[in-house]
C-alpha cells in the first residue's frame, strides 16, 4: 500500500519523540532530520521538503512546545498541521455548473496513467450525486481505447459518445456538446489522447480543443507510482494548457507517495481524486486532513465510515445486529459479512484505514483463502448453513468433498465461525452493557 515504508519511518521518528519527559532544541533538529530523510526517501520534491522542515520547526522550537507536559505529542501534532497544509488544507470539489446547463471537463494526461479507467470513475461519481454525464471518446490513437471506454461506460450506466477514429478530436468533442444539448446530459467528459512522454502535438491537440470548446474545468489524470516525474508531468501540463486539479492514480500500489505530498505545493493546483484500486468504484475523493492521517500512521476513520455508509445496506446490518445479540449468527450471515468486507475493499483495505495498533504492514489476506471459506459454504445445504449446530463429521467430509478442500480446512473454518459467533455476542454483550451504564469486562474481569 502507499506510504507504507514512509508511515514506519515517521512512526519510529514519533516513537522515539513520545518516549522523552522533555525535548532539547537538538532532540528537535535530530527528529526532523529524520523526518528530511524519510521524505527525500518517499520521493518527496526537495524544495518541498526544504520548506516543510523550515515550517515545522520554526514552530516546533518555540516555546509552547519546549514548555508543554508533553512535547514530544506536540511536535508530531505540529508535523501533521504542516502536512496538510502541504496538501491543500481544504478539500476541493470539482466546480460545476447549475444541473440546467452543461458542464464540459477536459481529462488529460500521458499513456499508461489510467486516465481512460479514471475518467470512466469520474462519470460513475457524477451519476451517483444525480448528474447526467457524457463520456466523449477523443482518444482515436490508441488501440482499443475507444471500446475500453464504451466497456466501462457501459458498465457505470453512463453513456458513451464516439465518432469512432476517423474524425479530427475537436471535432468529435463539438458533436458531443450538441448531442448532450439534445439528449438532457449536464456534464460532458472528454476522454483525450496521452502519450508515452509530453510533445508538441499532445499539447496542441489540447491547445485545440480548449480553444473551440467552452471547457469548463481541465483535469489532469498522473500516475502516482512515476513518484517526482509525476510532479513534473503536472508542472507541464499546468505551464501549458493551465490544469484546474489532479487525479492520482494507482495509489494503492508500491507508490512512495511523493506525489501526492508534493503536487499542491510544486503547482499551485489541488488534488481532487485519488484511484485506490481497479475497481470502477475504487475512486476517492481527496481530503489532505484524512491523507495526513495516513500518512502518520493516525488511520482514517472517517474515509472508512464513507465507503460504509455508500456500500452497506443498513436495514441488514440492523437485522445482523438483532442476531448477533440472540446468537442466531449463521453462515448466510457469516457470507453476508465477506461480501460486505469485499465492498469496501477487503480486509487489508480496512486495516490500512484504521490507526497503526501494531498490525505488520505488509500483512496480506490471501484471496484464496476467502474463496475457499466462500467454496465451503455454498457447498452446505440450506439447513446446514442456518443451523451451524448440525455439522457432524460426515456433513464435513461431504462439504469439504464438494468444496475441493481437505476435511481439515472445513474442521478450522467452523471452529473460527463459531469463535467470531462468541466473540460478537461477547462484544454485543459488553456494548450494551455499556449502553445501560453496566459495562462489563469479558471473562469476568
Amino acid at each position: 500500500m502507499a506510504f507504507d515504508s514512509l508511515t514506519d519511518k515517521l512512526q519510529n521518528v514519533f516513537k522515539n519523540l513520545r518516549g522523552k519527559g522533555r525535548l532539547s532544541e537538538s532532540d528537535v533538529k535530530a527528529a526532523l532530520r529524520e523526518v528530511k530523510l524519510a521524505l527525500l526517501e518517499a520521493d518527496v520534491n526537495f524544495k518541498v521538503v526544504k520548506d516543510f522542515i523550515k515550517a515545522v520547526q520554526e514552530r516546533a522550537i518555540g516555546q509552547d512546545v519546549m514548555s508543554s507536559l508533553t512535547p514530544g505529542q506536540m511536535v508530531i501534532k505540529i508535523v501533521n498541521e504542516e502536512m496538510v497544509k502541504l496538501m491543500g488544507s481544504e478539500t476541493t470539489e470539482i466546480a460545476l455548473k447549475p444541473s440546467s446547463e452543461i458542464t464540459v471537463i477536459l481529462m488529460c494526461g500521458l499513456q499508461g496513467a489510467g486516465k481512460t479507467t479514471a475518467t470512466a470513475k469520474l462519470a460513475g461519481q457524477f451519476k451517483k450525486k444525480g448528474r447526467k454525464p457524457l463520456l466523449v471518446a477523443c482518444d482515436i490513437y490508441r488501440p482499443a481505447a475507444i471500446q475500453q471506454l464504451q466497456i466501462n461506460g457501459e458498465k457505470q450506466g453512463v453513456p458513451v459518445f464516439t465518432m469512432g477514429d476517423g474524425h479530427k478530436p475537436v471535432n468529435i468533442a463539438k458533436a458531443a456538446i450538441e448531442h448532450a444539448k439534445s439528449n438532457g446530459n449536464n456534464i460532458v467528459i472528454i476522454d483525450t489522447a496521452g502519450r508515452l512522454h509530453v510533445d508538441e502535438d499532445m499539447m496542441n491537440e489540447l491547445i485545440e480543443i480548449r480553444e473551440n470548446i467552452d471547457v469548463d474545468q481541465s483535469i489532469l489524470v498522473v500516475d502516482s507510482m512515476t513518484g517526482q516525474d509525476a510532479v513534473n508531468v503536472a508542472q507541464t501540463f499546468n505551464e501549458k494548457i493551465n490544469i484546474d486539479g489532479v487525479i492520482l492514480t494507482k495509489l494503492d500500489g508500491d507508490t512512495r507517495g511523493g506525489a501526492a505530498l508534493s503536487i499542491r505545493a510544486v503547482t499551485g493546483k489541488p488534488i481532487l481524486y485519488i484511484g485506490t484500486g481497479e475497481k470502477l468504484t475504487d475512486l476517492e475523493q481527496f481530503y489532505p486532513d484524512r491523507m495526513a492521517s495516513r500518512i502518520l500512521g493516525m488511520g482514517d476513520i472517517l474515509t472508512l465510515i464513507d465507503k460504509a455508509q455508500a456500500e452497506i445496506d443498513e436495514e441488514k446490518a440492523k437485522e445482523l445486529e438483532k442476531k448477533i445479540r440472540k446468537a442466531e449468527f449463521d453462515f448466510n450471515d457469516f457470507l453476508d459479512q465477506m461480501n460486505q468486507m469485499k465492498k469496501l475493499g477487503g480486509l487489508t483495505s480496512i486495516l490500512g484505514m484504521l490507526p497503526n495498533m501494531g498490525i505488520p504492514k505488509d500483512l496480506e489476506i490471501p484471496e484464496d483463502a476467502t474463496k475457499s471459506v466462500e467454496a465451503m459454504i455454498h457447498s452446505m445445504t440450506k439447513e446446514e448453513r442456518s443451523n451451524p449446530d448440525i455439522l457432524n463429521p460426515s456433513r464435513k467430509k461431504r462439504i469439504a468433498k464438494g468444496a475441493g478442500v481437505d476435511i481439515a480446512e472445513v474442521n478450522r473454518m467452523v471452529k473460527n465461525f463459531e469463535q467470531s459467533r462468541k466473540m460478537m455476542k461477547q462484544m454485543s454483550g459488553m456494548m450494551s452493557g455499556k449502553k445501560r451504564g453496566k459495562f462489563k469486562l469479558p471473562f469476568g474481569m
